[in-house]
């Protein structure tokens, strides 16, 4: 097959998401093409994804459907890797290549950044985006065709931030304003969002999987069933995704999804985590075993989050998927993991729901609230990993204090005192089980 895809990230993610997608569309006969890796850090993975040829196994396991599952596939979708640190040269001439039509990123939260001190002669520039202009500015001398763009990174607009860190750098080391042009009308520079749990290598049982598979696989990984890629255009003409059956979401407008995601998904993990923690719950899956958390998480889901969203079926479904992926028996998420600094993440992901709820009903969202006072409890009583300032804070002043102070939430949550109050009160006399159980009457 040729080489058509250039994926910038050589972790597990890529690898248990794009990777098998493409995968499993050359097996399909649907698209006809190969990716090669690069290194965008001094990394050795690129020797372990060589020494197989690209070959991994990726083990999809969880519960899909009401019905737990556990499938392996042989990934071979992937040609070579190259580590631009090693091999300069390498890197620079697949930019001369007509055949990559798309480039894939996965570089972490911080890796779609600018930094002023890389140089186009550096042999790599240091940061993934100038490494990138580095590599588009061979393909526009060679007198190629763009790329389209798919940035992955966990980070808002991303695709956008990416392309504004090139056009600096353009700029930066005067590569001309036809460069420039060629940059914007030439290469789409994609938002997307993406959503799979990619848990990586099976550390507890790989020797069993190797004996069923047949050998050693220093490259394998293991992801849940439940996977989402919500991607700014549309380019399934040409990378027929949404045809090969994967839950892909070509739209104009991502911003919908992520707030699905971020109020569905994520709010349900921050309302749950302290009330969970309180009760000497350790992992998410535990908490689904328990039948009043469980009954805690679906109040807080479906009579408050869900109806805060538009009531359509992607919200439905994807509220339903969360409940199996909480419950999944492979994956042991840990609170203390989820509840690392939890003020922000409060209010990025929870407080929207309650502003909503109050707006459109002139009420509290009681059970919600409860989460709130369950989190000032916890942040009081034990150690916890937050900003020092917003911990300090919570744990030296008292409730009036702490929820009107704007620093903390970014709002005035006052309204919320006498509920607030009244939870940590039964909390403290009736006891968290109780309490809980009052919170979702």
């Amino acid at each position: 097959m040729k080489e058509t895809i250039l994926q910038f990230g050589t972790g597990n993610f890529l690898r248990g998401f794009a990777d098998y997608f493409i995968d499993l569309m050359n097996k399909q006969g649907l698209y006809d093409g190969k990716i090669v890796i690069v290194s965008p850090t001094n990394s050795k993975s690129v020797d372990k994804i060589n020494a197989q040829n690209g070959r991994y196994n990726l083990i999809l396991r969880g519960i899909e459907n009401g019905k737990e599952v556990c499938k392996g596939t042989e990934i071979n979708s992937i040609s070579r890797a190259i580590n631009p640190y090693a091999d300069f040269d390498s890197f620079l001439s697949l930019a001369k290549n007509p055949d990559f039509r798309f480039i894939i990123s996965n570089t972490t939260e911080a890796g779609i950044c600018y930094d002023d001190s890389c140089k186009l002669t550096d042999k790599p520039s240091g940061s993934f985006p100038a490494k990138l202009t580095q590599l588009l500015y061979e393909r526009y001398k060679a007198g190629l065709n763009g790329f389209v763009v798919f940035a992955c990174e966990l980070i808002d607009n991303n695709g956008k931030k990416l392309e504004k860190c090139v056009l600096e750098y353009a700029e930066k080391w005067e590569l001309g304003k036809d460069f420039i042009t060629w940059i914007k009308s030439e290469n789409a520079f994609c938002n997307t969002l993406v959503d799979r749990i990619v848990t990586g290598y099976p550390n507890d049982d790989a020797e069993q999987i190797f004996d069923e598979i047949g050998y050693r696989d220093e490259l394998i990984d293991t992801a849940e069933p439940y996977h989402l890629w919500v991607i700014e255009g549309n380019f399934e003409s040409e990378l027929p995704l949404k045809k090969a059956g994967f839950n892909v979401i070509w739209t104009d407008n991502a911003a919908p999804y992520k707030k699905m995601k971020v109020r569905i998904l994520n709010g349900s993990h921050t309302s749950l985590v302290f009330p969970s923690l309180l009760c000497g719950v350790e992992a998410v899956g535990d908490s689904l075993k328990d039948e009043q958390l469980n009954a805690f998480l679906n109040k807080c889901l479906f009579d408050y989050i869900l109806p805060m969203l538009d009531d359509n079926e992607e919200n439905r479904q994807f509220a339903k998927a969360v409940l199996e992926r909480f419950a999944n028996p492979y994956i042991r998420h840990l609170w203390k993991s989820i509840s690392l600094n939890s003020v922000s993440k409060f209010t990025a992901r929870v407080l929207p729901t309650v502003n909503d709820y109050i707006n459109a009903n002139n009420d509290l969202p009681k059970p919600i609230v409860f989460s709130l006072a369950c989190l000032i409890e916890y942040y009081k009583t034990n150690e916890v990993t937050d900003d020092k300032t917003a911990v300090d804070y919570i744990k030296n002043n008292d409730i009036k204090n702490i929820l009107s102070n704007t620093d903390l939430w970014g709002q005035d949550l006052s309204v919320t005192l006498e509920l607030v109050s009244e939870s940590i009160e039964r909390i403290h006399n009736d006891g968290i089980r109780e309490a809980i159980q009052w919170s979702m009457q």
